[in-house]
């Protein structure tokens, strides 16, 4: 049954983690999304591997279960914004980790230029700058879906909105 207090991993360990290649890559990545460390990276393989296998394991089935099978996994992926709505399984196929990590609130608040780097981007979230809708986020992971995609925010309550606008006036 398990311990309450120590939780299943969330993550699989790459199985070679010493191959200069693999360690390159993966500090280029760390580097690029603001990672706090390697975890959130191998959580990403994970998730995007767990997908491919629904995918493979879909084209394996036979086509009455696949079609709705497939319906069902395909919204719930247009509906994170990871692939659009008119893709296919040849598309979950061809995702990246890249894919995944642009999804990331963190990497979100980033590309819309409310923060300046990554970094900065993670400290907003985590200290509660940083709105969806109505709800602070404070985890820099969460997976932002198409439609909260225009609702990120900065918070009103934040004391760096007062900044931004006393700079922007000088």
């Amino acid at each position: 049954m398990g311990d309450p207090k120590k939780p299943r991993k969330k993550y699989s360990a790459p199985k070679h983690p010493w191959r200069s290649d693999q360690l390159s890559q993966e500090l280029f990545m760390i580097g690029t999304y603001g990672l706090r460390n390697k975890r959130e990276l191998w959580k990403a393989h994970t998730e995007l591997s767990r997908i491919r296998k629904q995918a493979r394991m879909l084209l394996a089935t036979p086509h009455e279960i696949r079609e709705r099978k497939e319906k069902e996994l395909l919204s719930s992926l247009s509906n994170l914004g990871i692939v659009d709505l008119k893709s296919g399984l040849d598309d979950v196929l061809g995702l990246t980790v890249e894919n995944l990590l642009e999804r990331r609130l963190q990497t979100v608040v980033w590309k819309k230029g409310i923060a300046l780097s990554p970094y900065q981007a993670r400290q907003m979230i985590t200290h509660g700058h940083i709105m969806i809708g109505d709800k602070i986020v404070t985890r820099p992971g969460y997976m932002v879906k198409r439609d909260e995609y225009d609702k990120v925010r900065l918070s009103e309550s934040s004391t760096l909105k007062s900044q931004t606008i006393s700079a922007q006036g000088e």
